[in-house]
């Protein structure tokens, strides 16, 4: 690590001679993969960078030009180059830096990104922003071609190309991959325009086979049949100069292309084609997974885990293919998360009824309301925190008609090392207040099977969260059972204090009770809310303690309080959940601690509201 030992920000790395990069480039790159095998992280991605990244800062001044990185986990290279190299121990960890861009975390994250296809609208604001402050400066969207099948992007391009004095440079990095495989028409057309193949097929063809005094007309003829084979039509519709595509890691083609379209005015498109897993074997022949691995040694590549628990998303898969066996009319939807979501089984098994949409949350639900209109039963696979993209398309599309749409919310809750742009915590909130929605929260795997099957076979819009990871290691049968609709269930008889339980919270909750000899009420339904068992349980306890893996303002909780209010029921009550502020990245189990959502947590809040005297009116959030 000679050359990267001495870059402590990009300065240092603009006083290196150019020869010296491509070494640069192969000390980061092992650095990169020797610190990502230990503490976990995004791999694939950011191997694919490492070129792109060194060009990027050796020729803009930056932070004062803007990089902007869509999704932002291939920002790794981007870190260790900006002063964050003996940081990166602490990647994604409790109190550590974070694995995506961070504008409180350093000057040069210029906008914080975790969720897809927001960079060209980022960085067209600040070149905006440039100009109206008479500022000269550069803003630079470095977008994948995953992301770019969003339809935010295209937005984004429409607006910008209008603009002919703007200084923003948007840079396709075409890596053909995105987190699952990328889908749809336009992948179509850069993978069969911008490889260039053809083109280059033809242009040797014609070299071999043309008499001397034809070969000059051959090479006027050769731009106009690059114009024709080279998609550089579509973009400069949209008002940009294409240049491209050109090999994301040779910087000898990367740096002198960038310092050219530095000097040009007006919007620039630059396509670069690289590779995911650039330069480590194991992850360029499965860049998916290797996409975000877990702690592994290098030179052994990633091992199956041993564990005996099955997943949430397991557990999700193996019920979407036995109900999918059931009814013909099953449709799977993902919007781009196949392994995530635990799809891949299901494409494999039923490819006629799987539809990966691509990164486009909002068409993914009003396509599956389209479908629900046909009489078919479409199932939405979507993380809880991408669901909130597509929010209008849930109640205008889906909701307002009733249509029979059932909605798997994986990553509800919190989501450790991803942190707050992948943490689940306002799903109960933003759909608990949606008419015609039921929502159901998952205790164990178990439960979570009957609430999938309860959600489909219910004629309307219904939706099932559940948390990242194992559960409590229930059996999981494989009946397609269903559970009686709005209705909870006593878990625990105690005295005194209740606690209404909703999810994840029923475990901790449990480990309180029996510290507390406290009743414990799995209430499995958000909405409709089981307001008989809220009822019976204000009547025969002192106080209620409601629990929720989600946000306290406008949750399962404030639901219990409106059905006591509607009741004309006073009763002492307790709100234990996620607190009103954004919770940073971290080890699930120490952040729920954090939160007192442990059942050590659970106890100690309602020792301290309850023990002394008689409950007291007073919520504590």
């Amino acid at each position: 690590m000679n050359l990267l030992k001495l870059i402590d920000s990009p300065a240092d790395l603009r006083r290196l001679p150019r020869t010296q990069l491509a070494q640069l480039a192969d000390e980061l790159r092992a650095f990169l993969l020797d610190s990502v095998s230990k503490t976990g992280g995004h791999l694939s991605s950011n191997l694919g960078t490492v070129e792109l990244t060194i060009a990027l800062h050796y020729v803009f001044n930056t932070p004062e030009d803007r990089i902007v990185w869509d999704v932002g986990h291939q920002t790794y290279p981007h870190k260790i180059l900006t002063g964050r190299r003996d940081q990166m121990h602490t990647l994604r960890q409790l109190n550590g830096i974070s694995g995506f861009p961070r504008r409180d975390e350093s000057d040069y994250d210029t906008f914080g990104t975790a969720h897809s296809s927001t960079s060209i609208s980022a960085a067209l604001g600040m070149a905006l922003a440039a100009k109206t402050k008479h500022e000269n400066r550069h803003a630079i969207a470095v977008i994948g071609d995953g992301a770019m099948t969003a339809g935010m992007a295209f937005e984004a391009l429409n607006n910008a190309g209008v603009y002919d004095d703007i200084n923003l440079l948007v840079i396709l990095n075409d890596n053909d991959m995105s987190i699952s495989p990328p889908v749809g028409a336009l992948n179509r057309y850069l993978a069969r325009l911008m490889s260039g193949q053809f083109y280059a097929t033809a242009k040797n063809v014609g070299k071999s086979v043309l008499p001397a005094p034809m070969l000059e007309l051959a090479k006027r003829l050769e731009e106009h049949a690059k114009g024709m084979v080279v998609p550089a039509t579509m973009f400069e519709e949209f008002g940009f100069n294409y240049i491209g595509p050109i090999d994301g890691h040779d910087l000898e083609s990367l740096i002198p292309t960038l310092q050219n379209l530095k000097h040009l005015k007006g919007p620039q498109f630059l396509h670069v084609v690289t590779k995911k897993g650039q330069g480590y074997k194991l992850a360029e022949a499965d860049p998916v997974l290797y996409h975000g691995p877990g702690k592994f040694n290098p030179a052994e590549g990633i091992k199956p885990a041993a564990t005996s628990k099955l997943t949430y998303t397991q557990v999700f898969g193996d019920w979407l293919c036995d109900m999918a066996a059931h009814d013909k009319r099953l449709i799977g939807i993902t919007p781009a998360m196949r392994e995530g979501s635990g799809m891949v089984q299901f494409e494999q098994r039923f490819p006629d009824r799987y539809y990966d949409v691509g990164i486009a949350e909002q068409h993914a639900v009003t396509f599956a309301a389209g479908l629900a209109c046909e009489g078919l039963k479409p199932v939405v696979a979507i993380y809880s925190t991408f669901l909130q993209r597509a929010y209008d398309q849930l109640i205008h599309d889906v909701a307002l008609q009733n249509l029979d749409v059932t909605f798997a919310l994986d990553r509800s809750g919190l989501v450790g090392a991803d942190g707050a742009t992948h943490a689940g915590n306002y799903d109960i909130a933003f759909l608990r207040c949606i008419p015609n929605m039921v929502l159901m929260a998952a205790s164990d795997e178990s439960e979570c099977r009957k609430m999938l099957s309860t959600a489909f076979q219910h004629n309307g819009p219904a939706a099932v969260r559940y948390p990242r990871g194992s559960g409590v290691g229930a059996v999981v049968g494989k009946d397609l059972d269903t559970l009686p609709l709005g209705k909870g269930e006593i878990r625990r008889e105690g005295k005194r204090i209740a606690i209404l339980a909703f999810g994840t919270m029923v475990a901790p909750s449990l480990a309180a009770a029996d510290e507390l000899n406290a009743t414990v009420a799995n209430m499995r339904f958000i909405k409709p809310l089981d307001t008989d068992l809220v009822a019976q349980l204000a009547q025969s306890h002192d106080a209620l303690v409601t629990v929720e893996e989600g946000a306290v303002m406008g949750g399962a909780g404030s639901a219990v309080a409106e059905a006591l209010a509607a009741a004309g029921i006073v009763k002492p009550i307790l709100h234990l959940g996620l607190p009103d502020k954004f919770i940073d990245h971290g080890d699930a189990g120490q952040l729920l601690a954090q939160c007192g959502l442990d059942g050590a947590g659970i106890a100690a809040a309602i020792k301290k509201r309850f023990d002394k005297g008689e409950p007291r009116l007073v919520v504590n959030n």
